[in-house]
């Protein structure tokens, strides 16, 4: 498989997996939601499902053409780490978040590290 299409397939499943955080908070809480009981139960969780569940629809759009996306997936690439950092840190404030240091952190690494890694390279004129 080409370098472009494994770049299409990781921004379609990452994408995809963007789109189904709430979905996922409700099957491993400790994984992927910071708070107790239900994920409707925190405006602040709705408000980063919607967000996330934005970001994997333009990924998944992205797809079709990554050369002319850089920018989306840089940000994608950067907010990760910058995301995944955070929650590592914080994880370590309260018991209950230490699944995060098994759920959501290492999966936006991986995100940062896969489309980075096969970030389509910058045009030269």
């Amino acid at each position: 498989m080409s370098r472009d299409n494994l770049l299409r397939f990781a921004l379609i499943a990452f994408g995809t997996v963007f789109c189904l955080v709430y979905p996922l908070a409700m099957v491993w809480p400790s994984g992927w939601a910071w708070h107790e009981g239900s994920p409707a139960s925190s405006q602040y969780f709705v408000m980063i499902v919607g967000i996330y569940a934005t970001l994997g629809v333009y990924l998944i759009r992205a797809s079709a053409n990554p050369a002319a996306n850089r920018s989306l997936i840089s940000f994608t690439v950067a907010s990760s780490i910058v995301h995944a950092g955070i929650m590592a840190v914080q994880s370590f404030d309260h018991e209950m978040h230490r699944g995060h240091l098994l759920g959501d952190v290492p999966a936006l690494l991986l995100v940062a590290i896969v489309l980075g890694l096969l970030m389509p390279k910058a045009a030269t004129s």
